[in-house]
């Protein structure tokens, strides 16, 4: 095996950095790839190898040979045979269907183009129907732990081959967990993204409207990097959305930026009988209880119904749409069970399609509801992990089972992520999923690497460690950091205004030792006002809280006059949007600096006045 097995992108750049070659790694990786690993459909070929290195060294000349400009120069990858990339046929698992593409999909372009390599492509449950990965022609791809375990689907050759360590990424698609179930069978970060944030230009269809191309990585950091590359709106897709600058004010929680801190669990979490699984949920419950997160049990039977409509209802016909010409006259050559599930869709009439729709609406109406105090959700990624074995014997209701926390997710319009979160007792992975709404990709990312960091596992079913996960909080939308000194403080008259606009109290603090705080006359409720003085100050306790920038306008709209909103200094240094009074405040104010902060001088003046 290659002396490359099990890196990350950065253990591959660091390797470019000392001076060794694409031709030299790449080249070793090629070779040491098996043909006959059913995982694959197809590999680079020599003469294919020697094109992809001369494309990376045209890439390079475009930036002027800095690859640090290009951040996954050299870096190789596979990817699900449902992409277009030049140099293969699409199958999608099934021969007959093949064509050989004249453009590269556009999530492919957008890698290529940032330096990475395309290896092969992957195997998958046929026209990335089911989530077990048995599915194809090609084979069933084992789980990489357990050869006699599923490893996953639809996208189980892009885990199988990340697993093991001979690519750091793979790509596959999502769009009812093809690219989570796997992920958490194969101890893998499984990224879904928000619907429309990744292209599927140049992608076979499933479900058009909910496809999502997904991240299979070792690691997380390498799922950022590689999200970062393939991100931005394309205007060859239709689905493609451009990620908003404002959140509606009345969002639900579960949409609203800032940090994760409360998190939904299943009232009842279902396992179908394997006592392994359910025993691993009960034992991580307690470790995320360590993580700065409250768990809070919702009932998840709108989700389960909304998940249901998937392969129940209507939008089976979808998954007919995509391939109606070459189901009516190719219909033997496909897989049998993919046929009969995709043949589902002449039980359905387009009435049916409406009615299912306003079902939605109305489930998705009851979620808000339920998810309003919750900041996203936390679910087993696969409840069960069954044998190769028992799914040819019953492979629709076992898959189904699978999907039991992964199928509402694009319907919702939900992002979600899979990491790994342990092992069972019988040694299979165990993985999590957090699920929260559209454009919450980066917050998710941030509570995953808080959770890897405190649990790292080895990378995939590689014995290489987990290096510290580095991505950093960010925000869905623009934020607003201010600090309010007064009666918007916790617990205060008006710190429902905050509540009100979804706004996230990040931390208590004091400001530098340049104030003094007053207790203004004649104000209901009283409010103090705050002066910054070149001698003489004090530092004055203040709560720093952060709302979407949307919803400032509407805050700032309620402050009266003399007071306003300006700039604050805090005790280390930083300067922040906070609570200023204009000088003629200060006329028959009360100098109430001594108390600290604003909550100290109203308990005083509450007991003085008892």
């Amino acid at each position: 095996m290659p002396a490359t097995l099990g890196w990350t992108i950065e253990d591959w750049r660091k390797a470019y950095q000392s001076g060794i070659t694409p031709d030299e790694l790449i080249g070793e990786l090629v070779a040491s790839l098996d043909a006959t690993d059913n995982a694959w459909i197809a590999l680079l070929s020599g003469s294919g190898l020697q094109t992809a290195l001369s494309e990376l060294a045209a890439t390079l000349d475009k930036v002027e040979g800095d690859i640090a400009r290009l951040p996954l120069y050299g870096v190789p990858f596979a990817a699900k045979d449902n992409i277009d990339a030049i140099g293969f046929d699409t199958t999608a698992a099934c021969p007959a269907f093949a064509y050989t593409p004249t453009a590269d999909a556009t999530v492919i372009a957008r890698l290529k183009a940032a330096g990475a390599v395309l290896v092969g492509k992957t195997n998958l449950d046929q026209f990335a129907t089911g989530l077990v990965g048995t599915r194809s022609p090609y084979g069933a791809v084992a789980n990489a732990f357990d050869p006699a375990i599923i490893s996953g689907g639809s996208s189980s050759g892009s885990a199988s081959v990340v697993a093991r360590g001979l690519v750091p990424f793979a790509l596959g698609t999502d769009t009812a967990g093809s690219g989570r179930v796997p992920a958490g069978l194969n101890n893998l970060v499984g990224l879904k993204p928000t619907k429309g944030r990744f292209s599927i230009h140049g992608i076979v269809p499933a479900c058009r409207s909910l496809d999502c191309v997904s991240i299979l990585s070792l690691s997380l950091n390498d799922a950022g990097t590689v999200a970062g590359v393939m991100a931005g709106h394309d205007p060859d897709d239709a689905f493609s959305r451009s990620q908003p600058k404002a959140l509606p004010m009345d969002a639900p929680a579960i949409r609203r930026p800032g940090p994760i801190r409360r998190l939904g669990i299943p009232r009842q979490a279902q396992f179908f009988g394997d006592q392994q699984a359910e025993a691993a949920w009960n034992t991580l419950l307690t470790e995320w209880r360590k993580q700065a997160v409250e768990l809070v049990p919702v009932d998840f039977g709108p989700l389960l119904e909304l998940a249901a409509l998937l392969y129940d209802g209507p939008w089976i016909a979808e998954r007919h749409a995509a391939i109606e010409p070459f189901m009516a006259s190719h219909g033997n050559d496909m897989n049998e069970v993919v046929r009969g599930i995709i043949g589902n869709t002449a039980n359905f009439s387009a009435s049916d399609t409406f009615k299912a729709q306003y079902r939605k609406e109305e489930l998705l109406k009851q979620i808000d509801g339920l998810l309003a105090e919750v900041d996203a959700l936390l679910v087993p990624t696969a409840p069960t992990a069954p044998a190769i074995e028992a799914v040819n014997a019953d492979p629709v209701t076992l898959n189904s089972q699978l999907g039991t926390y992964t199928n509402f997710v694009n319907l919702a319009d939900f992002s979600a992520l899979a990491t790994p979160a342990g092992f069972r007792g019988d040694g299979l992975p165990f993985g999590v999923t957090l699920i929260s709404g559209a454009w919450k990709d980066a917050e998710l990312q941030a509570l995953a690497a808080q959770w890897l960091n405190a649990h790292p596992t080895p990378l995939g079913a590689t014995d290489r460690p987990r290096r510290e996960e580095t991505v950093v909080h960010g925000s869905a939308v623009p934020t607003v950091k201010v600090a309010v000194v007064g009666a918007h403080l916790s617990g205060m008259p008006l710190n429902t205004q905050l509540v009100e606009r979804h706004a996230t109290l990040l931390e208590q603090t004091t400001t530098s030792p340049n104030y003094r705080l007053y207790a203004l006359p004649n104000t209901a409720p009283p409010k103090p006002g705050l002066k910054r003085v070149d001698a003489g100050g004090e530092d004055i306790i203040v709560e720093v809280w952060e709302m979407a920038a949307s919803e400032f306008g509407s805050f700032v709209d309620l402050i009266p006059a003399p007071l306003g909103i300006g700039n604050v200094e805090l005790a280390d240094g930083r300067w922040v949007n906070g609570f200023i009074c204009e000088g003629y405040g200060f006329d028959g104010a009360r100098d109430v600096t001594g108390f600290g902060g604003w909550r100290a001088y109203i308990t005083a003046l509450k007991t003085a006045q008892a």
